[in-house]
């Protein structure tokens, strides 16, 4: 039987990691092959729910993909960015102000950062279903590799991630994988994403600040760990700190749906992008995610039956604000229209700035 040939495309040139000693956030890492069996369940578990009330950030490894697969999937990951014209990229704008959805590309200036500075990011940005919409031409051969992929993050990550996850909150196991389904009407989805240097007057302007600290507007976020560091988290005891790389790792992190459903149980996780390391700064800096989100009609009410929650209590944002809790849907197309294109005012809790979304204060960290 012939061997699998795969369409060709240029090798993605990986940077080597910061030889600089940073002040790196001490993180749990999960190792999901031990997740096969239900004690090695409830002991994963109980790391989870350590990880996701203290730093809200944790490492998974031993996921099951590997080290081969990672660098072809990388070297995909740069067909949308270096193969595809500016033209055609502006025919598949996402145009997130207008369609409350990433997918498609978010091009480079579209997010207002500090003092008048833009980004300069680009994503591309694909429902789990390739099919819902056409793709760029280049990228249209490698479609099935991305497909699979996006199925793995979805089966082999996120479905045991979120079974760990109920079991932290004393639920049965599938309770949050049956509000996840790959099936159904929701905008879980697959970014290819890169950074590009930016001038030293933007860098000076914005404090070397990329991405304003914020949360992330869905559930479970999985990030694909890469060597460049620019990543930080807001830690406990109010100090920005370092996301090391871990090669063929994950990093992952709860949102804000997360955060809503567990009660504030599992705190949707601060963080920001910054400038890297001296010795990183001429690289591009490219990322693979895939951001999950349950079912686009799930309510965002607190889990009651949770046994945690009752003892613990429960912190209901919607309640506290007066409003009534509103579905995934509402909340996810108010997070992506706003996102970058809003009016913030300053917060009262100190380097905050804030906005309101149906009816809730969203925090942005400065």
């Amino acid at each position: 039987m012939p061997a699998l040939t795969f369409p060709a495309t240029p090798r993605y040139q990986v940077p080597p990691p910061t030889s600089h000693n940073l002040e790196w956030a001490h993180l749990q890492i999960i190792d999901l092959s031990q997740a096969d069996t239900p004690d090695g369940r409830a002991h994963l578990a109980k790391q989870v729910r350590d990880a996701m009330v203290t730093t809200g950030f944790f490492y998974v490894i031993n996921h099951g993909y590997t080290p081969e697969e990672n660098s072809r999937i990388t070297d995909i990951a740069d067909v949308p960015f270096e193969r595809v014209s500016l033209e055609e990229k502006q025919v598949y704008d996402s145009q997130p102000k207008v369609t409350g959805s990433y997918q498609g590309y978010k091009l480079r200036s579209y997010w207002h950062i500090e003092n008048g500075v833009r980004d300069q990011i680009e994503s591309y940005n694909m429902n789990r279903d390739l099919n819902k919409r056409e793709h760029p031409e280049a990228l249209r051969p490698f479609l099935p590799e991305i497909a699979e992929f996006a199925r793995f993050n979805h089966f082999q990550v996120l479905h045991p991630v979120l079974r760990l996850m109920a079991l932290g909150l004393e639920l049965p196991e599938n309770y949050l994988v049956d509000i996840h389904n790959f099936y159904s009407k929701g905008e879980t989805y697959v970014r290819l994403m890169k950074y590009y240097p930016r001038t030293d007057e933007d860098e000076e302007r914005s404090k070397n600040v990329w991405l304003k600290g914020h949360t992330d507007f869905g559930s479970v976020t999985i990030l694909w760990s890469q060597p460049i560091s620019a990543l930080q988290i807001l830690s406990p005891d109010g100090k920005w700190r370092w996301i090391k790389h871990l090669d063929n790792a994950l990093v992952i992190n709860a949102g804000d749906c997360l955060e809503f459903l567990s009660g504030g149980f599992y705190k949707a996780t601060i963080h920001r992008v910054v400038q890297p390391p001296p010795d990183q700064r001429q690289y591009n800096r490219l990322g693979l995610f895939y951001f999950a989100l349950p079912d686009d009609d799930v309510k965002l009410d607190p889990i009651m039956e949770s046994p945690v929650l009752q003892r613990e209590g429960i912190h209901d944002r919607f309640r506290l604000h007066n409003v009534e809790t509103v579905a995934v849907e509402d909340w996810r197309k108010a997070r992506t229209a706003a996102y970058g294109q809003s009016n913030l005012t300053t917060g009262a809790q100190a380097g905050t700035e804030e906005e309101v979304l149906n009816g809730v204060t969203v925090k942005h960290y400065t």
